[in-house]
């Protein structure tokens, strides 16, 4: 299935849920906006206006008055005291790079690749580019051509309608995208390898004029600055709420020319999150009040996640997307704590707070089709949880399908799946899930 197509066909759904209410939902970014970073270039000599973001905390955008655009990207999950790491960006219409000159740019502090700083009087390790003496890599946009290194940076590719501007990629695993698999096996756009073991000739021969990368993942950059091409850090996938990733479509709008696009896109997605997730907070548990509350969900499921690995059950924290998903979708995670990654625990440690959950959420790339069986003999004390017993494992398998390719830029749909299962109330009887199903 195309999976551009796919998406577009759940935007073009009428709200599942609207019940008559044809007025836009109160979001966060109309009554209670989100903290915005602004000027994480650390200057203030610039004018113009800012972008809107409600909730991407990784990069502001600042548009000065002779049209140049300052990117300016750091760590989402880096507290506002200890941010050392930072990347500076100056976006340039193509064939004005003089306008660059015409206003001074503001300081932009540190850049960092592979852990390795740079501070203000050195410069910037993106890739040779156009440096400018305020320490901005010049960009020359829109791009025509670029290489993406991960499922969620050619999510928004795919969602912008610009597969033609994609010219390489790390690899073809658990890809459904028709149109991308074709463009591979003729040669349109390349295999690049995996990140530590990149090929560079490859590399340029695709002739990128710049690299979306992920630069605190394994890393393994450093042969590919060696080719001057610039470099350009794509931290959604560290973003801790839903549509915090989601909105990192606009930074790639950006560099695309498609900001209009991406901010109408982004506008469909927030508006279908937010009806859903008010849905599941007006939801009252047995004349107990509202569900929704981080400090504990009063009368709400409750729901574990994850699998034994190796020994260890890797759980993410109570700060993760996923554990603001779940909030949404008005149930709550047994971890309630600050961690906004993951830690690997022991089956005792985990059993101690999920042995009696109502769910238990399992995302995996099983062959062939998973099963309760096929869980208990993969750990036979799985078992021991009450959701194993009563047959309530929420599950999705990345090998039947996109989620990859479409979870990120359609926080929305995993919102509406995750809602059918806890408040099946809520949604509509013949509700068809787009990713997550009970097991049956």
């Amino acid at each position: 299935m195309n999976i551009k197509l796919l998406f577009l066909s759940f935007i073009a759904i009428p709200l599942l849920l609207a019940c008559g209410n044809n007025n836009r939902s109160s979001s966060q970014s109309d009554s209670t906006p989100l903290p915005t970073r602004e000027g994480l270039g650390g200057g203030s000599s610039s004018s113009g206006s800012s972008l809107t973001l409600s909730y991407a905390k990784g990069f502001t955008v600042r548009t000065l008055d002779n049209g140049i655009r300052l990117v300016d990207i750091a760590d989402p999950q880096t507290d506002e005291d200890k941010m050392p790491v930072s990347y500076h960006f100056a976006l340039v219409p193509k064939g004005q790079n003089q306008l660059a000159h015409s206003q001074p740019l503001p300081k932009g502090g540190e850049t960092q690749v592979d852990g390795k700083k740079n501070r203000e009087d050195e410069s910037p390790s993106l890739g040779e580019g156009t440096e400018v003496g305020s320490h901005y890599t010049i960009v020359s946009v829109p791009v025509d051509r670029t290489i993406v290194m991960t499922m969620l940076q050619l999510s928004n590719f795919t969602t912008l309608d610009a597969l033609d501007v994609v010219k390489g990629i790390t690899g073809t695993k658990n890809l459904f995208n028709k149109d991308v698999r074709e463009r591979v096996e003729d040669g349109r756009i390349v295999k690049i390898g995996m990140e530590g073991n990149f090929d560079t000739e490859l590399i340029l021969a695709a002739n990128p004029e710049v690299i979306f990368i992920s630069p605190f993942k394994r890393g393994g950059y450093d042969v590919i600055k060696e080719t001057g091409i610039t470099l350009i850090p794509h931290l959604g996938y560290k973003e801790l709420h839903p549509l915090g990733q989601a909105e990192w479509i606009k930074f790639v709008g950006l560099f695309l020319g498609k900001e209009a696009e991406a901010d109408s896109i982004f506008a469909g997605i927030e508006e279908r999150y937010n009806t859903l997730k008010q849905k599941a907070e007006a939801k009252d548990a047995n004349g107990k009040g509202s569900l929704h509350s981080r400090e504990g969900l009063e009368g709400a499921p409750k729901v574990f996640s994850g699998e034994m690995h190796g020994g260890n059950w890797y759980a993410v924290g109570g700060k993760s997307t996923l554990a603001q998903l779940f909030r949404d979708a008005g149930a709550e995670y047994v971890i309630n704590d600050d961690n906004t990654g993951g830690v690997n625990i022991e089956f005792e440690q985990l059993y101690a707070m999920a042995a009696d959950a109502d769910y238990w959420r399992i995302l995996n790339s099983f062959p062939g089709e998973f099963s309760y069986e096929a869980l208990k003999a993969s750990e036979p004390r799985n078992e021991l949880f009450r959701a194993f017993r009563e047959k309530k494992v929420i599950y999705c398998n990345m090998k039947q399908t996109p989620y990859y390719e479409l979870a990120p830029v359609a926080p929305d749909l995993i919102l509406a799946d995750f809602i059918a299962i806890f408040h099946p109330e809520l949604m509509p009887k013949d509700y068809q899930p787009t990713f997550y199903r009970l097991l049956k």
